[in-house]
């Protein structure tokens, strides 16, 4: 079953001659907790796709459903509530709150919205993070791969249909870089988490069960991984 279809997306920037046309008309499905990786040289307009899909922009034209509603047919105030709830968003840079220490930053988006944490979700994510014993650390009393871990917990918090990471280790070294896509690719084996993740890295994104890669705001290639 598809649980994200993207329908002949299109992005432009600008108007005129200075007018940028980031996406062009790109189409594609993902599947219920299938492990896709989006790959593609700086500018290729990859990131643009994926903040369209998590409802962090809106297109110029075409579609997103996710679960089969139109992310688009929101208002901007429903749209926020999008992105705590449906979506899991992780960054290069973390984007940790950094006055919150780390039970406060993995249960943000929970707070914001005025819920109960699920404390058997919170302490089974802290075990499986490996962050376990660092719950009252700030982000500045971490390494960069425990940061991204939070900012992954954070993700992951509220169950989200789908969680896009956007160059999620791009900021680390080699072995924190694999630790990383070992982490995203558990959870998508253990909770049958829908995954999308942007990389610049064909090496990383072999971690994934298909590659979309994407060149001048067009898709250029489409393959599902052989194990």
């Amino acid at each position: 079953m598809d649980i994200l279809t993207v329908s002949h997306l299109t992005k432009i920037y600008g108007e005129g001659e200075a007018a940028t046309r980031a996406l062009d008309d790109v189409s594609f499905s993902v599947t219920e907790g299938e492990f896709v990786a989006i790959v593609g040289s700086s500018g290729s307009g990859k990131s643009t796709l994926l903040h369209l899909i998590g409802g962090v922009d809106r297109p110029t034209s075409g579609h997103v459903l996710l679960n089969g509603a139109d992310v688009y047919a929101r208002s901007d105030e429903e749209l926020a509530v999008f992105r705590r709830r449906e979506v899991g968003l992780v960054y290069q840079f973390y984007n940790l709150v950094p006055v919150l220490n780390v039970v406060e930053n993995m249960t943000l988006p929970v707070a914001l919205d005025g819920r109960t944490v699920n404390q058997d979700r919170l302490g089974g994510l802290l075990d499986r993070l490996g962050l376990r014993g660092r719950e009252g650390h700030l982000p500045r009393q971490l390494s960069g791969g425990q940061q991204q871990r939070v900012a992954i917990g954070r993700a992951l918090m509220n169950a989200p249909a789908v969680v896009l990471a956007d160059e999620p280790t791009g900021n680390l070294d080699t072995a924190n870089s694999r630790e990383i896509m070992q982490l995203l690719r558990d959870s998508n084996r253990d909770f049958g988490q829908t995954m999308v993740v942007i990389t610049h890295d064909e090496e990383i994104a072999l971690a994934a069960d298909r590659i979309i890669a994407v060149e001048d705001g067009r898709i250029v290639r489409d393959e599902r991984i052989r194990r």
